[in-house]
């Protein structure tokens, strides 16, 4: 009770020092779980939502579907939240290096691996810049259709331009703009997204 009074007052600051936003409200509640997890506001800015983003990433985890992600650091922030939700299926691409590759990361491989496996699943990248360009190629040779690709990687080498490239393609999407970003980030989105959608959806899941 007491963290979560200590939550509510963290956000109530949140909220103050943000002021006007032009987010709805949805969107606005995973803007402040993030500024929040970072202590950083210029994310009020460099966060993006495509236009289906937010509503095709809470029906897609209502129903169930798979979660990837590329570092364990997200699989771990999120699990207590997926395991009182949906118990979605949930993988890190490192659950998935079948055998060693020269020309690719370990992240970037399994991430191939996993998208190949769960072609529409929520996919949250927030670490790994080349598991970022693998997600991208695969969408561009329209061999995966994800439910929702987080995009968060922090970096200053070409980082912003894979991120950009992502928004060249027809797919419900979360991204950071610019260098900023990180597993944190990345996680404090899915976490937000797991409690919308489980807000939005739980009467009917609990009907069935």
């Amino acid at each position: 009770m007491e963290w979560q009074m200590i939550d509510a007052q963290n956000l109530a600051i949140v909220d103050r020092e943000v002021g006007d936003y032009d987010f709805s409200p949805a969107e606005y509640e995973i803007v402040r779980r993030v500024i929040y997890a970072t202590a950083d506001f210029e994310y009020k800015n460099l966060i993006h939502f495509s236009e289906t983003a937010m509503q095709a990433g809470a029906a897609a985890i209502a129903a169930r579907y798979t979660i990837v992600v590329d570092v364990p650091t997200i699989q771990v922030g999120i699990l207590p939240q997926i395991q009182n939700t949906f118990a979605n299926p949930l993988y890190c691409s490192l659950d998935a290096i079948a055998r060693p590759q020269k020309d690719k990361t370990a992240t970037a491989w399994g991430i191939e691996n996993l998208a190949q496996r769960y072609p529409e699943a929520v996919f949250a990248i927030g670490q790994d810049q080349s598991a970022l360009t693998s997600l991208i190629d695969l969408i561009a040779a329209s061999a995966i259709k994800p439910a929702l690709v987080i995009a968060t990687p922090a970096g200053f080498v070409d980082v912003d331009a894979t991120k950009k490239r992502l928004q060249e393609f027809a797919v419900p999407q979360i991204w950071t703009e610019g260098s900023k970003g990180g597993a944190t980030v990345a996680t404090a989105i899915l976490d937000g997204l797991l409690e919308l959608a489980w807000l939005a959806y739980a009467p009917l899941v609990l009907q069935l």
